[in-house]
């Protein structure tokens, strides 16, 4: 079983995209997927609308994509994975800070799971992947981080072809965290190589991964 983690260091750069282009090319590895999104203060976690609720319960949701579900919304990030082939799909969502709360669901159904795969960046200060991959904008400036603090964990660079190949934009990021990784060009809508996907189920297939520990 492995457990494939994808991030990125802003918003709309195509992490989403790579997810689901992975869960599609890659259909043999049975994939359980996962979005997390956390919230900040003033929003439900329920629905992502505006709450001024501050109760425990409301810190925490986390639903399973069910297409005949009357709460079903196709339009969902996770939604889009179970559409991209995905065998089950979740959407996590926590307030920022909260996402330790949700771990213990999260490894649940992890471990009842051929194989992973994660968008998010912060699930990495909670357990150790077989494969980190991070999605980097050349032309986008911000640089959240959540990316920075896990970038020299990346075991490959997915860089939009579109913006530019990398290039020291991004102010405090040094350049030593990513320059010796492996490097991926992409590009919308497709947001996938042939050699991104062969180097993946490579990962995946060699991984002896058993269940995600918390990183000391």
């Amino acid at each position: 079983m492995a457990v494939v983690v994808v991030g990125g260091h802003t918003r709309n750069v195509g992490k989403t995209s790579v997810v689901a282009a992975l869960i599609a090319r890659l259909p043999h590895l049975h994939w359980t997927a996962f979005k997390i999104t956390q919230f900040g203060h003033g929003f439900c976690t329920a629905d992502g609308a505006p709450c001024d609720c501050q109760t425990d319960e409301h810190t925490v949701a986390i639903s399973q994509e069910r297409p005949e579900s009357p709460a079903y919304d196709p339009a969902t990030d996770s939604a889009r994975f179970l559409h991209a082939g995905a065998e089950r799909s979740f959407w996590v969502r926590t307030r920022i800070g909260n996402l330790a709360a949700a771990m213990p669901r999260i490894r649940k159904e992890i471990a009842a799971s051929e194989n992973a795969i994660i968008e998010s960046n912060s699930i990495l200060g909670f357990l150790k992947p077989d494969l980190y991959l991070s999605v980097l904008d050349a032309g986008t400036a911000d640089f959240k981080d959540s990316a920075r603090l896990f970038l020299d964990r990346a075991d490959a660079i997915l860089v939009r072809e579109d913006h530019g190949n990398l290039a020291p934009r991004w102010r405090g990021v040094s350049a030593k965290l990513y320059r010796d990784k492996p490097q991926f060009l992409i590009q919308p809508p497709e947001y996938m190589t042939e050699e991104i996907a062969r180097f993946v189920e490579a990962g995946a297939e060699n991984a002896w991964f058993t269940a995600p520990d918390p990183i000391p």
